[in-house]
């Protein structure tokens, strides 16, 4: 069982897909770390060594922000955009797309579900 940054790896994955289940480690940084630590990226993470382990514990240690410490940086950059008050911050705020997606349609993920507004009928004609 290999345990990194806290979170359990899946044994039956690829070494390279297993690390992506830590937080702030994607594919492209995984690939990177196993290619300085000289670990076939095709091996399960099952058949990685003690020794391995260690060595890639230490180096995610060393380099990297991970984890809950990665959370709270990403929380507390997103706090501060709300308090200076910035387009940023208040679209965060009010729960809406920030990086200029269209809202008039779409963008149903970030608003939530739909809500129906009575009222919007058409006027009757006389």
């Amino acid at each position: 069982m290999a345990r990194l940054a806290g979170i359990d790896l899946p044994k039956q994955k690829r070494g390279e897909v297993g690390l992506t289940y830590i937080f702030g480690i994607g594919r492209t940084r995984a690939r990177q770390i196993l290619e300085e630590l000289d670990i076939s990226p095709e091996t399960k993470v099952s058949e990685w060594t003690d020794d391995q382990v260690i060595e890639i514990r230490k180096h995610l240690d060393e380099n990297f922000k991970l984890e809950g410490a990665l959370r709270s940086d990403v929380n507390a950059n997103i706090k501060r955009l709300m308090d200076i008050g910035c387009y940023r911050g208040l679209r965060h705020r009010k729960g809406l797309p920030v990086r200029g997606q269209r809202t008039k349609t779409n963008a149903r993920n970030r608003k939530g579900r739909r809500r129906t507004v009575a009222g919007k009928k058409a006027a009757p004609r006389k």
